[in-house]
């Protein structure tokens, strides 16, 4: 069982930055690919992007150039950094966790956080 919590979200201008962190339970964090997803309101969930346990990095193509995903095994942690946001990217983020390498859908994943909000003012 593993048990996400992320953190990092708020209010930001456009052009603006935020990092948010998902904390994993467990101690076989390291094999998990680890993906972020998020969902705006009125719309479907949306892939963002995925680290596999071996550090490679997929993103979808809204996201690409702005957004960087990294872990820290020794931390159990994913990060999301945002740069460049727009109004457009907000939404809910959430974190998940999958025993696939690489996992592009929500349905590969076995467990999620909670989500946390990020608004993007213009």
């Amino acid at each position: 069982q593993v048990q996400l919590v992320e953190s990092g979200g708020g209010l930001v201008q456009a052009g603006g930055s935020l990092r948010l962190s998902c904390v994993a339970s467990g101690r076989t964090f390291s094999s998990y690919a680890m993906g972020w997803f998020r969902q705006a309101p009125g719309k479907e969930r949306e892939f963002v992007g995925q680290i596999s346990w071996s550090g490679s990095t997929y993103y979808v193509d809204s996201v690409k150039g702005r957004f960087t995903i990294s872990r820290d095994n020794a931390k159990n942690t994913v990060y999301l950094q945002m740069n460049s946001l727009k109004p457009e990217d907000t939404a809910v983020y959430y974190c998940a966790a999958s025993g696939i390498y690489v996992a592009l859908r929500g349905n590969a994943y076995n467990y999620w956080g909670q989500g946390t909000q990020v608004t993007v003012s213009s």
